[in-house]
């Protein structure tokens, strides 16, 4: 009996450490992403992606942390700088947080493959000498411009500007819609220093010296933020919108867009999809070339990046699915947005005029995009300098500060920053 009651016991001991080593042995590899979208266009398809990966990989379990913006440029590189944050991020200061990414060359399984479909902007992430680390891909590609609610031109009889058009001119037609209609809101854009500064480099912002060192304000930055300081006080903009907020926040007029009380709306190529979604056919919006300055009629280029903070054989897992061009073919086809891939057929799903001639139009000013704008957003600093024009400036339209102070503290801030950044 008592060795009855023995071989049992062993029979037991050996089953559970046979279930538990089965466990450990079987246990998933978790893989956080922390995600921001825009709005459900984005989240649900992401998530759908997620989910079919979990489940045809039960050794991997990928975690999708839908945040807000705020907390991919705030909270994140807090996290980063603590040693804390998550495996992957959905990221738009490329640049800046490059001392954070994770080289995950050798856990993909065809490195060639981000050479070739997203070549220029690997260069967006890597660190300065860098030339062959691979830390993620592209999400989508982004430009920044502008849209106008055409319906509202046309009720008023107003006829739509072309290519060319000077931002004065079109900051006149937005007057002459608004005047006859009594629309509250003749134009808006988005608060960003980002936003700001394809219209900047239009008037002749260079944004670095000879040196090719960060050197805001010039007479080019001057002439644009003149432009909007004076557009704020005589009505052209609202200081509800910007005023709003304060600091470097972002704000955007969506909500005002949407209600059809803005006639001209300065955001980006992101807004295709939402416009879709939101707008539907209330009205037709219209994407339109980015306004000329006397240097060029330029937008900003730019976009997201999912990139790597974690290289392991699990994350380049994870990365090598949602790069792929299935995978991305269907993501971008789904939120209406702009490859970020250099070789990708896309089958936009929609059958909206007006978000199909957006896609047009912004893909289309790819190719005239100015130099300058291009090496802003690949520089590692451009974060700075994009927080000291839009805290300054909004500083000076709601009075708190003249606009020539303002242009003192802009360079006053990105050289107090870069010496806490860089030291010196």
């Amino acid at each position: 009996m008592i060795k009855f009651f023995v071989k049992a016991i062993s029979v037991a001991l050996i089953s559970i450490s046979l279930t538990l080593i089965s466990a450990v042995s079987f246990a998933a590899t978790d893989v956080r992403i922390m995600w921001y979208g825009d709005g459900d266009k984005e989240n649900v398809p992401m998530q759908r992606q997620i989910d079919a990966f979990n489940a045809a990989n039960p050794d991997i379990n990928v975690i999708l942390d839908v945040v807000p913006y705020e907390a991919i440029q705030n909270t994140l590189p807090i996290q980063l700088a603590a040693g804390e944050g998550p495996d992957i991020a959905r990221v738009t200061d490329l640049g800046g947080l490059n001392k954070y990414y994770a080289d995950i060359t050798p856990h993909v399984a065809n490195p060639q493959y981000y050479e070739d479909s997203f070549g220029p902007f690997l260069k967006w992430y890597r660190k300065s000498g860098d030339t062959s680390s691979i830390h993620g891909f592209h999400s989508t590609m982004t430009v920044t411009g502008p849209y106008v609610n055409k319906t509202l031109f046309e009720q008023a009889g107003v006829e739509l500007l072309g290519p060319g058009a000077t931002w004065a001119e079109w900051a006149d037609a937005a007057n002459a819609v608004a005047s006859k209609l009594d629309i509250p809101i003749p134009m808006a854009w988005d608060r960003s220093g980002h936003r700001v500064s394809g219209p900047a480099v239009s008037m002749g912002a260079k944004y670095f010296d000879s040196n090719g060192d960060p050197k805001l304000v010039d007479d080019g930055l001057k002439a644009m933020t003149q432009m909007l300081y004076d557009w704020h006080q005589d009505g052209t903009m609202s200081k509800d919108l910007w005023g709003s907020v304060s600091g470097t926040k972002y704000h955007a007029p969506n909500d005002w867009w949407n209600a059809a009380e803005v006639v001209f709306m300065m955001s980006g190529s992101w807004q295709i999809g939402r416009f879709a979604n939101e707008v539907g056919d209330d009205f037709d919006w219209w994407a339109v070339p980015a306004p000329c300055g006397p240097a060029a009629c330029t937008g900003m280029p730019g976009g997201n990046a999912l990139l790597a903070f974690t290289a392991n054989d699990a994350v380049g897992k994870v990365i090598d699915y949602l790069s792929s061009k299935e995978q991305l073919g269907a993501f971008i086809g789904e939120v209406l947005a702009i490859p970020g891939h250099l070789d990708l057929p896309v089958n936009y799903q929609t059958d909206d005029a007006n978000a199909k001639h957006a896609l047009e139009t912004f893909a289309g000013a790819v190719p005239t995009i100015d130099q300058v704008a291009f090496d802003l957003q690949a520089h590692a600093d451009n974060r700075i300098m994009f927080n000291a024009i839009i805290s300054r400036l909004g500083q000076a339209i709601v009075g708190e500060m003249s606009l020539e102070e303002a242009w003192v503290k802009m360079d006053e801030d990105v050289e107090k920053q870069l010496k806490e950044k860089h030291g010196g």
